[in-house]
């Protein structure tokens, strides 16, 4: 049996690790990785993937940059070309990208059977290009691995069979338990910071709803700047976010307890993660690590598809419309506790999808 795996952002490798390592331990299966180069990161290199424990992808198409239908399409011809010459029984795609999106559409009309790993979430919010991806994506796949019950019931009330819905827990939590416990490893990180545990905010902004609107980006700056007198912040910026605070002049003169860093290992993003009093994100896979770790989370969006993690009091919603009400959320957010609950499964997510697949196209 052989499965071709279509990833393209660092989160989907991260997801990826723990299924691709679940799928080496079956003597009758073999993966093939392609690499849209969807999100384009020097730090992903050989050092990424030992951390993670897994081979470099077999593909690299190197397609990144331009708009959402442009980068679409030309991800959809590279693919096309790898499944063709591979022939696999198999096409497993993860989350919402446009990878995700073109992995599931080439493999469709090659007649290949897709399987979505994070199948169900919505945010019902249609002009965040992630919802658009993740409603198509299911629509033509056959197999639909959710990572919690509230997934699954989006998908019954959409109206799909209900032998297509596989419920398996979430692969995220897979990856905590895995390497969770290695993240002692990772280096002084927080040392040379100057930093000691449960001291600093950590601060993560990508989303396009964000970054690409001046407004909502000023706030959420000068909300963390507002936070840095409180207690430190540390911020690894994104390229893209770095790019645009460049151009807008935010990054001079930033107070001293505002850590712009650039990107780090992800080892060590796992350390601050982990040690943190509060993570402030609008990052869907770091709301869920700061649940792992039992660390307090402020989303910095409209909208969350986490929502069980809202009402168990591990995270809030912290719309970016006015900075000091935003910077009195993350500090009253610090060192806070949600209820004991078990949302994500057993952490043997990986497995139950291996299983799946194993069964049903080999029987």
């Amino acid at each position: 049996m052989k499965i071709v795996t279509i990833l393209g952002a660092r989160p989907q490798f991260i997801k990826a690790s723990v299924v691709t390592a679940a799928i080496a331990a079956v003597k009758n299966m073999t993966e093939v990785v392609v690499h849209t180069g969807q999100h384009f990161d020097a730090n992903m290199s050989d050092v990424f993937f030992d951390e993670l424990g897994m081979p470099p992808p077999q593909y690299q198409l190197d397609i990144h940059g331009g708009g959402h239908g442009e980068m679409t399409g030309r991800m959809l011809m590279g693919i096309e070309k790898v499944l063709l010459g591979e022939q696999p029984d198999v096409v497993l795609v993860y989350g919402d990208t446009n990878s995700t999106l073109a992995g599931a559409l080439a493999a469709a009309k090659l007649k290949i059977p897709v399987a979505h790993v994070e199948a169900g979430l919505r945010s019902f919010n249609m002009e965040m290009p992630e919802e658009i991806n993740r409603i198509l994506t299911d629509r033509i796949s056959h197999w639909l691995f959710t990572p919690t019950e509230m997934a699954a019931r989006h998908l019954r009330r959409e109206g799909f069979q209900e032998e297509r819905i596989i419920s398996v827990g979430d692969v995220m939590f897979d990856v905590a338990l895995h390497h969770g416990a290695r993240a002692r490893s990772a280096g002084g990180l927080l040392a040379n910071l100057g930093l000691k545990p449960a001291s600093y905010v950590l601060a993560t902004i990508h989303r396009a709803e964000n970054t690409d609107h001046p407004q909502r980006l000023n706030i959420i700056v000068d909300a963390l700047e507002r936070t840095s007198n409180f207690m430190p912040v540390v911020w690894p910026l994104h390229p893209r976010t770095r790019a645009i605070l460049q151009r807008s002049g935010r990054l001079k003169d930033s107070p001293r307890d505002l850590h712009l860093i650039d990107p780090v290992s992800y080892l060590g993003m796992v350390q601050l993660e982990k040690y943190a009093s509060v993570i402030a994100t609008d990052s869907g896979g770091v709301q869920k690590e700061a649940f792992f770790y039992q660390v307090p989370c402020v989303t910095l969006r409209d909208e969350t598809e986490w929502v069980e993690l809202i009402d168990a009091g591990w995270n809030r919603l912290a719309s970016p419309k006015d900075a000091m009400s935003l910077a009195a959320v993350i500090q009253e957010a610090a060192g806070s506790k949600g209820s004991e609950v078990s949302p994500y499964g057993t952490g043997k997510a990986a497995h139950a999808i291996v299983a799946r697949l194993e069964s049903t196209v080999l029987a």
